[in-house]
């Protein structure tokens, strides 16, 4: 593996950086007021949609498809390094529309899809005119287990029949949000992974109900949000289906590859912002008659977190070029390795800029708090810390018998 980035890659790092820099960083108050000012939080705050114009006009724009005439033609280790810069800000992703869970869903568009679903919804998820929600985990059974689903999809016609709850559908309180994913069961009696099916569903369909928004330590993460919706004698086309019936749980496989890794790239961005805060409050308080800076403590937070970065950034960049050069099947050790070191790893650095800052941390005056509950959700996000654990222990076991 070489660890050079090419001349293409350091350009778009060049690019993006400058246009966080410009555009992104100065705006996330801008964003946030505007969300407070509404008569709602569930609003589209304009400061958005000028900002993905800009983006779209400098040529940053669908950044994250790899091997896709859709995209920028950019490998998952070409991507890495610039998710990471996006992922500094909590509104950067969506500003390149490279934002979840619209990346995945468009991949799965852009892999399975039929062309008529992907002229109907891939090229407006592609402008950035709409958002999508892929709906999967469910309150009733332990979703990580992606064969406990129970949503019922029965074919009656030419059309399904979709009954069933789902919780933590990120993205459906969005005003902008016109489409899901569904995986639901369709044969309940086939071989455990072929029951499943993905279906595409308007969230204008009859029978679609936002329960209501659910959330994270207290934060609503609106407009984005994540909601219970239910699904009562929904009906679709037959011709939504994606790939095929009882072809879901493959379809899922495929599709939370990437999005892991998309997490973990923007993880380290995360926890690279934290220790500059970090670095920079130390260097302007004093206590006990010296700077914080010069405590053996705080020196050591720094250091700590310099290093578990950097173990990190190596871990993830390792998958991504594997995914590139053996496939997503091959290195999926690697990935499970990344989803549970990259969240673990940033909540510690986040943890000890809490400490830097005191009380302030754990206010709205600083940006941690919410870095901390949103990187907390990562450790059951696509697969808890444990069941990810599981499966790199099953596969050294499998790899190393005993005789």
């Amino acid at each position: 593996m070489r660890f050079e980035f090419s001349d293409k890659v350091k350009d778009l790092q060049k690019r993006v950086t400058e246009f966080m820099e410009e555009h992104v960083y100065p705006n996330e108050k801008t964003y946030e007021d505007q969300l407070n000012e509404g008569d709602s939080r569930w609003i589209v705050p304009p400061i958005i949609e000028e900002l993905k114009e800009k983006a779209k006009q400098a040529g940053l724009w669908n950044l994250f498809l790899p091997e896709s005439e859709y995209g920028a033609g950019l490998t998952n280790l070409e991507y890495a390094p610039l998710a990471e810069i996006m992922g500094r800000s909590p509104i950067g992703s969506e500003v390149f529309n490279c934002s979840a869970p619209d990346t995945g869903n468009m991949e799965v568009l852009v892999r399975y899809g039929t062309e008529e679903q992907k002229e109907k919804w891939l090229k407006p998820l592609l402008e950035g005119k709409i958002r999508s929600a892929f709906l999967m985990t469910e309150p009733d059974v332990a979703s990580s287990d992606a064969t406990n689903i129970q949503t019922s999809m029965v074919r009656d016609g030419d059309e399904y029949v979709i009954n069933g709850r789902k919780w933590w559908s990120s993205g459906a309180l969005d005003p902008r949000c016109k489409i899901a994913i569904v995986m639901g069961k369709t044969n309940p009696d086939a071989p455990r992974h072929q029951q499943q099916t993905q279906i595409l569903v308007p969230l204008d369909t009859e029978g679609v109900t936002i329960k209501r928004y659910l959330p994270v330590f207290g934060y609503d993460h609106a407009p984005h949000g994540h909601a219970e919706v239910e699904l009562k004698d929904v009906r679709v086309p037959a011709s939504n289906v994606i790939l095929g019936e009882g072809r879901g749980f493959e379809i899922a496989q495929g599709r939370l590859g990437p999005g892991r890794i998309h997490h973990c790239m923007r993880t380290i961005g995360v926890a690279e912002r934290a220790l500059e805060l970090m670095i920079e409050r130390v260097q302007k308080r004093k206590t006990f008659g010296k700077m914080l800076a010069d405590q053996g403590v705080v020196r050591e937070w720094i250091a700590d977190s310099r290093i578990e970065i950097e173990q990190a950034r190596l871990l993830t960049l390792k998958a991504a070029y594997m995914m590139d050069t053996v496939g997503n099947k091959v290195a999926r050790k690697e990935i499970s390795m990344i989803k549970v070191v990259a969240p673990n790893m940033a909540l510690r650095v986040i943890d000890r800029a809490i400490q830097a800052f005191g009380g302030a941390g754990v206010s709205d005056d600083t940006p941690l708090a919410a870095m901390y509950a949103n990187v907390r959700t990562l450790r059951l996000a696509d697969g808890p810390d444990e069941v990810h654990r599981n499966a790199i222990a099953k596969q050294e076991l499998r790899e190393n018998p005993v005789e």
